[in-house]
């Protein structure tokens, strides 16, 4: 069996009391409410750092690929960081979807980013007209906007990351790329050969698994790892939410633009749902404990017939295996009007430890004595009010470009994506999933991301029916679909 080494987090890990926050929890789906207040600290703090050289500009120049609400959300988080910076070119697939980004970003629109004129961010906001680029090859176009050092934020749909990456490194572009990063194994391979050549030209990656940046459970991780809950044996993860489910295609958009639309509901554009939505379970488990796991097996089930115009099941539960035989059970549901949990449990020899309490964000870990989490048994938990995750990983990447720091997440990002797949492919072929078969896997979703154009076929076609080809366990034992 191959063995990987222990990959840590770059994030630095510095006293919670002297960071800079923006207030309590937060979605970069909804974003903040506190944004407005958090960007007028920061334009304001931003006039007090030095330049390097008398005259030089230190502007970092941002280009956003993927103007959907997950790069919206994150390019306002990455422009309410210390520093001259500016939003410089912009590129999606979806014209109306650039352009709603943009006015809500600059505040001329009233939405779910809660931006005003005042807040600072309409400032560090430049992208006219002929830095606005629409199609496939929009993400070249805007990433040769930039110079060497400055950042590109990726959160186009996943099945196209490495395509995107790849280009990055070719320009020397600090690079910030949403979850997933890889969605079968030859795109895993690929993109663990893209961290190893982006670590070498010292490129800054970060992955959008923000809970690594999360100062409270960077407190919950060196407390592990100092022995307060003992050897982790057993780790518990809930993904439990609404059901995922789509329409029929219209007859006014095609296939291939209609599946990057609903990219969650396929494999080749995202790994699925359980893979898209609750790869920040696997992660946060396996950081906690020090370890990726080397097999899974998993089952997974449809309930409801009519949700069978997508892939995704509508319900799993994986068990993984780690080298020392410590387990990780996880359950994924994705079905409506039923208990919701997301949520993350430790058990260890000493004790047991909440990793992220019900809701996710805030995170609010604790420790207790024996292994029922019961309130007279509690040691210890986070002292303070959690600052975002979402803003930390974003202050973390651009402290490190301006001040030259190693820092390359892109390592990380493949390896939590690829047990993603591991537990989602055993899910779906029956079988028992190790992570050296994902690792030397041939099958494709789609081996030709980087061709596509807008009168391209979609690499998975529907049927008469309009429904899509979905998992077959036992009858496919070697594919998903």
């Amino acid at each position: 069996m191959q063995r990987f080494p222990r990959v840590e987090c770059v994030a630095a890990r510095k006293d919670h009391a002297a960071e800079a926050t923006s207030g309590g929890s937060s979605s970069r789906r909804t974003f903040l409410k506190q944004s407005c207040q958090f960007a007028a600290a920061t334009a304001l703090a931003a006039s007090a750092i030095p330049h390097v050289h008398a005259g030089e500009d230190n502007t970092i120049r941002v280009a956003l690929v993927g103007s959907g609400s997950r790069g919206s959300g994150a390019v306002a988080q990455v422009l309410q960081t210390k520093g001259p910076i500016k939003l410089w070119a912009m590129a999606d697939l979806f014209s109306n979807r650039l352009e709603g980004s943009l006015k809500a970003l600059s505040g001329t629109m009233e939405g779910r980013y809660d931006l005003d004129p005042t807040s600072g961010l309409s400032n560090r906001i430049d992208v006219p007209p002929e830095r606005r680029f629409i199609g496939f090859d929009a993400y070249r176009k805007a990433i040769d906007c930039l110079k060497p050092g400055d950042l590109v934020v990726d959160a186009a749909v996943p099945g196209f990351r490495w395509v995107h990456f790849r280009y990055a490194i070719e320009k020397g572009i600090n690079y910030f790329m949403e979850k997933s990063v890889a969605v079968d194994g030859p795109t895993c391979r690929r993109m663990l050969e893209l961290a190893r050549k982006s670590k070498e030209r010292g490129i800054k990656v970060a992955v959008g698994l923000q809970t690594r940046h999360c100062r409270s459970r960077l407190e919950l991780l060196r407390r592990i790892q100092t022995g307060e809950i003992g050897e982790i044996f057993s780790m518990r993860a809930y993904g439990l939410g609404a059901a995922h489910g789509m329409t029929q295609r219209p007859e006014d958009i095609s296939e291939l633009l209609w599946q990057i639309q609903n990219f969650s509901r396929f494999f080749w554009t995202s790994g699925g749902g359980f893979c898209d939505y609750y790869v920040h379970q696997v992660d946060e488990c396996c950081w906690m404990k020090g370890a990726w796991p080397i097999s899974v097996q998993a089952t997974g089930g449809r309930h409801y017939p009519s949700n069978g115009m997508d892939q995704n099941l509508d319900n799993y539960a994986a068990e993984y295996t780690f080298e020392d035989g410590a387990k990780l059970h996880f359950y994924v549901r994705m079905m409506p009007a039923c208990h919701n949990e997301n949520a993350s449990y430790a058990h260890g020899t000493k004790g047991c430890a909440i990793i992220t309490a019900p809701g996710f964000l805030p995170g609010r870990p604790r420790i207790f004595r024996g292994q029922n989490f019961a309130a007279d048994q509690k040691i210890w938990s986070y002292p303070e009010r959690e600052p975002s995750p979402y803003q930390m990983e974003m202050n973390d990447l651009i402290e490190a470009i301006r001040e030259d720091k190693p820092y390359n997440e892109a390592e990380n990002g493949t390896m939590a994506c690829l047990a993603a797949i591991m537990g989602r492919m055993a899910a779906h072929t029956g079988q028992i999933v190790t992570r050296d078969e994902i690792l030397n896997h041939e099958h494709e979703f789609a081996p030709d991301a980087d061709k596509f154009t807008l009168d391209s076929p979609s690499p998975l076609p529907a049927g008469p029916d309009g429904t899509y080809p979905g998992p077959q366990p036992g009858l496919l034992p070697d594919r998903e679909f």
